[in-house]
């Protein structure tokens, strides 16, 4: 005999993407540029000087008022935690469990499910359009069936790339009682975010990472925007202490280097927009991406054996062809120029 956890965590894996050797990695939508030398350069001269017999600053308070001028918005209105899956889980730990239900437009990031399970929350998927988008002409009839008190929506949303409609999201927070959370994760790379708009509204919250444009997915920082009463609940359930001195430095110098961040965007957007178009002239069907990622499904040909293919090749991309409503697609990130060449030239012999 030993000691049975909680009913329910037996149901599903923890999240995962596959990793295996490979000279090109194109499957995690990491960014493919490691932190500046400058930036890394100075906050390690900085980290020997924090007093780390200490403990850090609870409320981050630096970091949250840095976060809040790139934004435009007051402090009150930031919560950091480590990683946006933290932040998920804060907000689930806030506003869910065994009472409450949360539902999102699948197919989608699969945490949102973990997480709700995690925390005792149902959750309850509503599925989206035959283009894979949120069905704006079901909506509201999809809301009331829902009936659930928490809605997640990925904009541009994971793993299909494209962003969804910023009226159709004021529609989703159109009920106060309806809490919203709309994950940018990828927001940097599309023109289109709901930041502005959670000033005026009680019931929506919109979560970031510095994990993709700021190169910084190993470091694991994350940030929701919030109206300040809903951050204050945020508060409450984090842990004491819950973000380190050296990764609050860390994001805090970050904030600092705009303008490079920006030309990585740009860079990477117009890398996008050009395997966009070499995979329009494949014999492969993709959906439009406002991320830095493409969804793409190969037409007459196997995506799993593909994906084992470009395996052999070093070359990793992600395998979604097992999931509901993306059978036989793939995902590839899009990295360096010559990462991408080298995906691509790939790709062209295989389905030569």
């Amino acid at each position: 005999m030993s000691p049975k956890p909680r009913s329910g965590l037996g149901v599903f894996e923890g999240y995962h993407s596959a990793q295996v050797p490979a000279t090109v990695r194109l499957n995690t939508n990491e960014s493919p540029f490691p932190p500046p030398s400058y930036l890394l350069s100075r906050w390690s001269e900085a980290v020997q000087d924090l007093s780390l017999n200490r403990y850090p600053d609870r409320q981050a308070t630096m970091l949250r008022q840095a976060i809040a001028r790139f934004h435009k918005v007051e402090p009150e209105m930031v919560f950091v935690a480590n990683g946006s899956n933290e932040v998920i889980q804060s907000i689930l730990l806030a506003y869910g469990g065994s009472e409450a239900k949360a539902a999102s437009f699948e197919p989608t990031y699969a945490m949102y499910e973990t997480i709700s399970r995690v925390t005792a929350t149902r959750y309850v998927p509503i599925e989206r359009g035959a283009d894979l988008r949120i069905d704006a002409s079901r909506l509201e009839p999809d809301l009331a069936a829902a009936a659930a008190s928490l809605v997640f929506v990925c904009s541009p949303n994971n793993p299909t790339g494209m962003a969804e409609d910023p009226s159709l999201l004021s529609r989703l927070a159109a009920d106060p009682e309806r809490l919203v959370v709309v994950d940018e994760a990828y927001g940097q790379f599309s023109p289109q975010s709901m930041v502005p708009e959670v000033a005026s509204r009680s019931n929506l919250v919109v979560v970031r990472t510095f994990s993709k444009v700021w190169s910084l997915a190993g470091m694991r920082i994350g940030y929701a925007i919030a109206p300040p009463e809903v951050a204050e609940v945020l508060w409450k359930v984090a842990l004491p202490y819950h973000l380190d001195s050296s990764k609050q430095l860390l994001a805090l110098y970050s904030l600092e280097y705009v303008s490079e961040m920006e030309e990585r965007v740009a860079q990477l957007v117009a890398e996008r927009e050009h395997m966009a178009q070499r995979l329009s002239d494949l014999p492969v069907e993709q959906w439009p991406s406002a991320a830095n990622f493409i969804l793409f499904r190969p037409r007459d040909r196997d995506a799993g054996r593909l994906w084992e293919q470009l395996v052999e090749r070093g070359i990793l991309v992600r395998d979604w062809s097992k999931w509901p409503r993306l059978e036989n697609c793939l995902r590839v990130t899009i990295g360096t120029e010559s990462e991408n060449r080298a995906f691509l030239d790939a790709l062209e012999e295989l389905l030569a």
